[in-house]
């Protein structure tokens, strides 16, 4: 065989070689899905358990004594404000506002008969058949009418408004909860007759620990479970800077959204995102690997021979905080590192792996 025709010969058997020798290196390259190292702000999350309270929540009473003729709501109606509520017997106080009545238009006409006196008197004085001191008496007769006739009012007022009390009404809308009193009942004011809440204006009340309180801020952010499994952010309407020395906690509330299925007395739970301060490198959550020994490790991949291929080594981290889906690390990292997020349980150092896109 010539020289020639041996190296195309060799050429021809070194190809395949080649060729299977790398088919073998791909197959043998466990597939990973990778990650990367991000630097940028560090976000906390803290978990809540907090409760549906209404914002609007009265136990109802009358405001004058008296007899319960007719109830116009019962448990569970929804009522809207001004609704009337219950009924007392109103026929005394009906007489009293007549005798009121009656008492006010005497004074009415006992003044116009002073004021005729009076004028009689003024222009009787020029021919001097009347003493000054008559017009001087008629004139403060006049005054006392005058008085007697604003206190006649006053009092008709005062009786018309306690007919006007004797009908309970609803002070804003809402569901009534509970109902204590029946027909034919003695009420009294401060006895609780109903029980109203504003099921609508609803808060959502969390205690939050101390250490969340210093980084409360606008770029704060509160996630809320919703009864249907959905995950909602919810604005914060205030907190209480005076927190509970046993609990260690302070009052977080926020405004429950609109249409939520959530009702007074319900428990909820949400996630307070606080923005800290400086930035800190970031990874997968599911990148990070805890061993028994109590190390904390990530799997970095360098390139390989091939721009699919790449060789691991293990890197030793520290977790100092998680959101979401990503671990805030310390140490071992510097930020822009490609590591490996899944496929990473049975990795050695130095093993070769394949990325992929799933």
């Amino acid at each position: 065989m010539n020289r020639p025709t041996a190296a195309r010969w060799h050429r021809l058997v070194a190809l395949p070689i080649l060729l299977l020798t790398s088919a073998l290196a791909h197959a043998e390259a466990a597939p990973v899905v990778l990650g990367t190292v991000e630097r940028g702000p560090r976000i906390e999350e803290i978990a809540l358990n907090g409760t549906v309270t209404a914002l609007r929540n009265a136990e109802l009473s009358v405001s004058v004594e008296g007899l319960v003729t007719r109830l116009a709501v019962d448990t569970g109606d929804r009522v809207a404000a001004g609704d009337e509520l219950l009924v007392l017997d109103t026929e005394l106080a009906r007489l009293e506002g007549e005798r009121a009545r009656a008492e006010t238009r005497e004074a009415e006409r006992r003044l116009t008969e002073a004021e005729r006196l009076l004028a009689e008197g003024r222009s009787a004085r020029g021919g001097r058949a009347i003493a000054a001191t008559e017009v001087e008496r008629r004139a403060s007769e006049v005054a006392v009418a005058e008085a007697v006739l604003a206190r006649a009012r006053a009092a008709e007022q005062l009786q018309a408004a306690r007919i006007a009390r004797h009908t309970l009404r609803a002070p804003f809308s809402g569901v009534v909860a509970a109902r204590h009193v029946d027909p034919g009942e003695w009420v009294q004011p401060g006895t609780a007759a109903f029980a109203l809440v504003d099921t609508d204006a609803l808060r959502l009340d969390f205690q939050a620990p101390q250490r969340a309180a210093a980084l409360l801020g606008t770029s704060s952010e509160l996630l809320v479970e919703l009864p249907d499994g959905a995950t909602h952010p919810v604005a914060i309407a205030t907190w209480l800077p005076v927190s509970d020395e046993r609990a260690r906690t302070f009052l977080l509330r926020a405004q429950a959204p609109a249409g939520n299925g959530l009702a007074p007395g319900m428990a909820v739970r949400a996630t307070l995102r606080l923005l800290r301060d400086g930035e800190a490198l970031s990874v997968p959550r599911d990148a990070v690997n805890r061993h028994p020994d109590g190390r904390v490790t990530v799997w970095v991949a360098e390139p390989g021979d091939r721009p699919e291929l790449f060789k691991v080594r293990e890197q030793r981290i520290e977790v100092v905080g998680q959101t979401g889906s990503r671990a805030y690390i310390t140490n071992g990292l510097a930020g822009g590192e490609r590591i490996v997020v899944r496929g990473n349980e049975a990795l050695r150092p130095g093993a070769q792996v394949r990325a992929t896109g799933d």
